[in-house]
């Protein structure tokens, strides 16, 4: 039996609408749902990083890949599955990212780096621990070097 997810928060950051590139430096907030009190973070701000899991809310259905396509749509770039990139018209439309831990203040978190627009539904937020990192050298394809090039630059 699946059960349904509920928001657990949502982004307050400053981009309204997604955008494929210069996530670099951005800041944004996560303000829990009024079910969470301060103690749902507690201890948090010990950790340098967390891992948000979030909601890509602005994908239409329509717009879901659940085959193959050009990453960016960009032909330039393989046709590659969508559980072989990390593009927000997936399926169930879950991003994840490793963000900065600036501060907690309350129920409210601050990060670095989180790319994700506002109003974003957060669905979980997870410390980060160097023991569930790669243990092994990350591989990865060309094409993804040139795709993030400037995905974290700054504007």
């Amino acid at each position: 039996m699946i059960e349904q997810v509920r928001a657990i928060g949502f982004v307050a950051a400053p981009r309204p609408h997604a955008e494929d590139d210069y996530w670099g430096g951005e800041e944004a907030s996560i303000a829990l749902s009024a079910d969470f009190g301060a103690e749902a973070l507690q201890a948090l701000a010990e950790f340098s990083h967390v891992e948000i899991i979030f909601l890509f809310h602005e994908v239409q259905a329509a717009k879901i890949v659940t085959g193959a396509r050009h990453p960016r749509n960009n032909p330039a770039w393989p046709a590659i599955g969508i559980f072989a990139q990390r593009g927000k018209n997936r399926p169930n439309r879950i991003g994840s990212t490793i963000c900065r831990l600036l501060r907690v203040e309350g129920t409210r978190l601050y990060v670095a780096e989180l790319d994700a627009i506002d109003a974003t539904p957060v669905l979980d937020i997870k410390p980060v621990m160097s023991e569930f990192l790669p243990r092994q050298e990350v591989r990865q394809p060309q094409w993804s070097h040139e795709l993030m090039m400037h995905y974290w630059a700054r504007r």
